[in-house]
C-alpha cells in the first residue's frame, strides 16, 4: 500500500478529532471512514508518533471516546504583523485549490485574519496585493466541484471502484466508466484522476473537469503495493502516459531561446548542453511524445527536433497542416 491512502484518511481523522468539542468512539470513526476499528487504532498510533496528542475519554458507562488536543500546538503559534500580512496577501495563490478541503480550511483561516485586521487596514493592505499577480490562462475552476472531489478522494482512500460519468474529448457524448482510483495529479492548473481502467486493462488519466458525476460503489479493489504516482509519471512530459519504452529525445534551441531554456527545469531526466554557436541542446527520456511535440511547436523556428524520427514526423505533420491554413 502506498503512503497516500492512510495519509488521506488520517487527514480526515485530524479534521474530525481537532474540531471544537469533538469526541468520537473508535466504532463511530470506523463506520464513518468505512474501515475496521483496528485500522483507526493504527491511525491514531501513527498520529501520536508524529507528535499529535491523542486523548482518551471514558464516559459514564465505560465507553471510550477520542479527541486530539491542539491547545499545546496552537498556543505556541504566534504570528507577528509581518507574518500575518504575508499569509493574507498570499491567499490568492491558493485559488487553484478551490473546491478541495484544503481550500475550505484556508478560507476559514483568512476570514479570521480579516476580522483581526479590520476593514480599514485590509483596504490599505490590499494595495500591496496589486504588486503581485498570478496568471491563470486556461486554469480550471473547481469551486463548484467540492462534493465530487470528496467522493473521488473517498474512492482513493477506501480503494472502492468508482463509476464516472465521463465526457471524453474524443467522444460525442458522455459514458459511464468503472475505474479503480489511485490518486490525483495537479498539472497546469487542472486536476487529473489517475485510475486503473479494467475495461482498458491499463492506467488512465481522467481530467476532473470532464467528470460529470461520481458514484462510489461498495466493490473494493486491490492496488499494487509498489505503485507510486511520481514513479508512474517519470516518463511523461506532463500527464500523457505511455507504457512504451522511453524515447531518447534531443531538441536544439537557438540562441534566442537558450537563456529561457536554461532558466527552467523541464524534466527529471533532462541534460542541457551549451553549443559553440550559442544554441543549447536538450536531451530527455520520455515514453510519450505528444506533449513534448506541443512544447516544441510553441517555440516556432527557435526549436528543432534532432531525434527521434517519430517526433520529427509528428512536428512536421502539424506544421504542414498549419501552412494550409495560413496560405
Amino acid at each position: 500500500m502506498t503512503d497516500a491512502v492512510p495519509f488521506i484518511r488520517q487527514w480526515g481523522l485530524l479534521r474530525k478529532l481537532t474540531a471544537r468539542g469533538a469526541l468520537w468512539t473508535l466504532r463511530e470513526l470506523a463506520d464513518d471512514f468505512g474501515v475496521t476499528t483496528k485500522t483507526i487504532r493504527r491511525d491514531l498510533d501513527a498520529l501520536s508518533l508524529v507528535g499529535f496528542r491523542t486523548e482518551e475519554r471514558v464516559g459514564p458507562h465505560g465507553e471510550k471516546s477520542w479527541r486530539i488536543e491542539t491547545d499545546s500546538i496552537l498556543s505556541g503559534l504566534v504570528f507577528d504583523f509581518e507574518e500575518a500580512t504575508a499569509l493574507y496577501l498570499g491567499r490568492r495563490f491558493l485559488e487553484p485549490l478551490a473546491g478541495t478541503p484544503l481550500w475550505d480550511a484556508a478560507q476559514r483561516a483568512f476570514r479570521k485574519l480579516e476580522l483581526g485586521f479590520g476593514k480599514q487596514a485590509l483596504t490599505y493592505l490590499d494595495k500591496f496585493a496589486t504588486a503581485f499577480h498570478q496568471t491563470a490562462v486556461g486554469g480550471s475552476d473547481y469551486s463548484a466541484r467540492g462534493d465530487m472531489i470528496d467522493q473521488l478522494m473517498i474512492g482513493v482512500e477506501d480503494r472502492c471502484v468508482c463509476a464516472l460519468d465521463y465526457q471524453s474529448s474524443m467522444a460525442d457524448s458522455a459514458s459511464i466508466v468503472h475505474v479503480h482510483p489511485y490518486g490525483f495529479v495537479y498539472h497546469r492548473s487542472s486536476l487529473y484522476l489517475v485510475a486503473f481502467a479494467p475495461h482498458r486493462d491499463q492506467l488512465r488519466h481522467y481530467k476532473v473537469d470532464r467528470i460529470n458525476s461520481v458514484n462510489v460503489t461498495s466493490k473494493c479493489f486491490d492496488r499494487p503495493s509498489d505503485f507510486q504516482l511520481a514513479d508512474h509519471l517519470t516518463g511523461t512530459f506532463g500527464v500523457y502516459h505511455s507504457n512504451d519504452p522511453p524515447h531518447q529525445v534531443r531538441i536544439r534551441f537557438n540562441q534566442d531561446a537558450a537563456q529561457y531554456i536554461r532558466e527552467h527545469r523541464w524534466h527529471p531526466s533532462q541534460t542541457l548542453t551549451d553549443q559553440p554557436d550559442g544554441s543549447i541542446l536538450v536531451e530527455l527520456q520520455l515514453t510519450d511524445l505528444h506533449e513534448v511535440k506541443a512544447w516544441v511547436l510553441s517555440f516556432g523556428a527557435k526549436a528543432v527536433v534532432e531525434c527521434p524520427e517519430e517526433l520529427r514526423k509528428l512536428v512536421s505533420v502539424d506544421l504542414q497542416s498549419l501552412r494550409e491554413f495560413y496560405k
